[in-house]
């Protein structure tokens, strides 16, 4: 890769005594990003617009290119962004920046993929729901995934029937490669592509497939989510877990593939020179919603300009803000970009009964009821020649058969991963696991290999205490119907900048423990992941459910998002945006559009402060203007409120709109009564329609 030969060339030069070759070794070209003043055709013409439009285009790239000796061109691009990539010299990277065709220059960098598999302890949060069996969104629209890829040899991505009608719009093609044949695509998968001359093909995993066939699992779990088929049977740890549905499962694919598997996991990523090439490439095709499960940078790079052709296009663009909640700022932070937080869902229950004795409740996915049984401790229960240690912490092989056969086994966490004790508990026979934590710490509803329940360290306490002083305990165990653990922000998915003029993220998805295909045989190709990645392959899903329901265009469409989202109590808007969104949406009353030129005039403004987006960002006192569009088929009237403000007064005028079917009016939000120095005040400004819907607008008041 360029950039590796330049790090080993910069070391020479540091050592070396001759200033000529100093220089020389500083002058190595290394790959850049060039994009030039102005639009791709995306901004013009529907699809890749047309062939004397992408001339002119070439044109002026080569005109720039001349400028600086014409070196030869890694990628060009002309559809979501005007410009190319080339490997370039610091002196001609000088020179284009002073050029007046030029906007931006930026050297090829990699950016990382927002999930992981797996943490320390197993699976750090919940196995999670995916939408409801039987679901039948997205039909006739197809999802780009800028990503690493998909394998598509699983039911999910299957030619099966009831799929609905094909996309009128969408003309993209299968790119062959390594393990990808003209076959591969079907009515499902209707398209794929790759690139990987920006992160350099010397440089991927041996396992890796230079075409678009995923490696690392995480475009395939991604496309999973978003756009699974319905109704697929789940098999985990050798049992069915039920049946898995994507949230639009008659949604179609098209993977392009940008993010590569390296030989060290740690150098895995996607470089930004390939991720340019394929939104180019997917906006050209003509996709309806485009989901980037990449973080990135906060600032408007060359991936947010290349993004903002692709909502020129009309597509509804989908991006994950980002893991690093703890020191980052939220990715994507552009308002043509629907970006997405995560949340922690609530946790399966379940509870422990002991007969004449104690009721305990904790974490458990298991539907079943089993019992009375004999509860026994696993210290108890160690086989010949095994530490009480690893039987009580319930260790693969530490336990007796005799001892555990047709038992529920008392396990303290810790030492492996949960859904391994389960586990050891199955293989000696035992039927269920009472699994306590030793410390404070979370409750996890994990899927396990027997019927399991997880306690929290009080109530394990007790536990334990009631099974030394009484031998022959017995216990049922069962779910429980209980709604009061609620939804928050997981404390990792990165937030908004107080100092910025708009507000990030857009809205929350679920995060943890999402359950999705992965390329591999294990666990019969499915696997528990987190992640901002899993949260954006959400909202894709219900993007993709709205634009197969409704003529919208993608702004209005990135509304509806927003403003029918709910919010979480006690959570900042810096946080959480407009809130979390669900498996689907409400009805939604009122949008608020974007024409798609007025970003580009906001970005050459400098300001997003004028934009008609669905939050609000104001600092301190002062009037705010929204145009809201009356999404009904007939006319309806809308009452409005504010509500969560601690520190100011905000007022709405109007305070109430009769509008006819797609007809607008100009509302004004005006904050008074400044609150104290450097204090966040936040609240929503919430329209109510005679038919029931809701849209509300967050509000960030800074300082």
């Amino acid at each position: 890769m360029p950039g590796a030969a330049l790090a080993l060339a910069v070391a020479g030069a540091v050592v070396t005594t001759s200033s000529t070759t100093a220089h020389a070794e500083t002058q190595v070209p290394r790959l850049q990003l060039v994009t030039l003043i102005g639009p791709g055709t995306s901004a013009n013409s529907p699809g890749a617009g047309s062939h004397v439009e992408r001339a002119h285009l070439t044109a002026r790239q080569d005109a720039v290119l001349a400028s600086i000796g014409s070196p030869a061109t890694t990628y060009r691009w002309t559809t979501a962004l005007n410009g190319f990539a080339a490997e370039l010299t610091p002196d001609q990277v000088n020179a284009l920046e002073t050029n007046s065709e030029v906007a931006e220059v930026e050297l090829n960098s990699v950016l990382p993929m927002s999930s992981s598999l797996t943490a320390e302890d197993g699976p750090r949060s919940r196995a999670a729901s995916p939408a409801a069996p039987g679901a039948r969104g997205g039909s006739g629209v197809v999802i780009g995934f800028v990503d690493s890829g998909l394998s598509p040899d699983t039911p999910l991505f299957a030619e099966v029937p009831g799929l609905g009608p094909d996309s009128s719009r969408y003309r993209g093609e299968c790119s062959l490669g390594d393990g990808w044949a003209a076959t591969t695509c079907n009515r499902k998968v209707v398209g794929a592509g790759w690139w990987v001359s920006g992160f350099g093909a010397d440089r991927v995993r041996s396992s890796e497939h230079l075409s678009a066939l995923d490696a690392s699992g995480h475009g395939t779990q991604v496309a999973s989510v978003a756009a699974g088929n319905a109704d697929v049977s789940v098999r985990m740890r050798g049992r069915s877990v039920g049946s898995f549905s994507g949230i639009a499962p008659r949604a179609r694919v098209a993977p392009y593939k940008a993010c590569w598997a390296a030989p060290d996991p740690a150098d895995d990523g996607c470089a930004t020179a390939d991720l340019v090439s394929a939104i180019d490439r997917a906006t050209a095709d003509g996709v309806d919603v485009l989901n980037m499960s990449i973080a990135g940078s906060s600032a408007i790079d060359t991936v947010e300009r290349a993004l903002l052709g692709a909502a020129e296009a009309d597509i509804v663009v989908v991006g994950a803000a980002g893991n690093d909640g703890r020191t980052d700022y939220a990715a994507h932070a552009s308002p043509w970009v629907t970006t997405v937080g995560a949340t922690r869902g609530a946790v399966a229950r379940g509870q422990v009964a002991v007969v004449d004795g104690p009721v305990l409740a904790g974490a458990s996915r298991s539907r079943a009821s089993i019992g009375p049984v004999r509860l026994v401790s696993g210290a108890d229960a160690a086989a010949r020649g095994v530490r009480l240690r690893d039987a009580r912490q319930c260790r693969p092989g530490s336990l007796d058969a005799r001892l555990v056969a047709g038992r529920a086994v008392l396990c303290v966490r810790g030492g492996i991963g949960r859904v391994d004790k389960s586990k050891a508990v199955s293989q000696a026979d035992g039927v269920a696991m009472v699994l306590i934590n030793v410390r404070p710490g979370s409750l996890t509803d994990d899927f396990h290999s027997v019927p399991t329940v997880q306690l929290p360290q009080g109530d394990g306490r007790r536990l334990v205490r009631w099974l030394r002083t009484h031998p022959r305990t017995a216990v049922r165990m069962s779910s429980v119907n209980d709604e009061s653990d609620v939804y928050r922000a997981a404390p990792w998915s990165a937030g908004g900048d107080a100092r910025s003029t708009l507000l990030k993220p857009d809205v929350l998805a679920p995060g943890e423990g999402i359950l999705g295909a992965v390329p591999t045989t294990a666990d019969g190709g499915w696997a528990v992941f987190s992640g901002t990645s899993a949260a954006a392959a959400h909202v894709s899903g219900l993007a993709a459910q709205l634009r197969a329901d409704h003529p919208w265009s993608a702004s209005v469409v990135r509304s509806v998002l927003s403003t029918t989202a709910s919010p979480l109590p006690g959570t900042s808007t810096l946080t959480q945006g407009a809130g979390r969104v669900g498996d689907s949406l409400p009805r939604a009353g009122l949008a608020l559009d974007v024409p798609a030129e007025d970003y580009r005039r906001s970005l050459e403004a400098l300001s997003w402060r004028n934009l008609n987006v669905s939050s609000i960002v104001t600092r301190g006192a002062g009037t705010t203007t929204r145009r809201v569009t009356n999404l009904g088929k007939s006319a309806e009237y809308f009452s409005s409120q504010t509500f969560g403000f601690a520190d100011h007064q905000v007022r709405i005028t109007p305070v109430a709109l009769r509008l006819g079917p797609g007809e607008s009016a100009t509302v004004r939000i005006t904050v008074a009564n400044s609150g104290p120095p450097g204090r966040l005040d936040d609240g929503w400004v919430l329209w109510r329609g005679a038919r029931g819907s809701q849209a509300r607008i967050p509000v960030a008041i800074t300082r």
